[in-house]
């Protein structure tokens, strides 16, 4: 349930950006959101709808961009993609 809230954020970042810029519309909002992250796009979607109804925003379409996770070892730098649930370091066979 914590997209309401970030969904929220979205919406007055967004018309607070676009007022900054003097637009008088919202058309298209991109969004850079991590693998790992939980956010769910259609719960996005759906309380933006919600959200945005009577402001500059109603009726902007929102493109999410789902950008892999990686990982850095604490132990040697590397920088890594986790695979599945498993987090050990391909270099060192770290885990930490």
């Amino acid at each position: 349930m914590h997209e309401l809230g970030i969904t929220e954020s979205i919406v007055n970042i967004a018309v607070d950006k676009a007022k900054e810029a003097q637009a008088s519309k919202i058309t298209k909002i991109n969004l850079v959101v991590g693998e790992l992250s939980g956010f769910v796009p259609d719960c996005i979607e759906f309380y933006f709808d919600f959200l945005s109804k009577d402001s500059i925003a109603e009726g902007a379409t929102l493109h999410f961009e789902l950008t892999p996770a990686q990982f850095r070892c604490r132990s040697c730098s590397t920088v890594f993609r986790p695979q599945d649930t498993i987090c050990t370091c391909p270099k060192c066979q770290s885990q930490s």
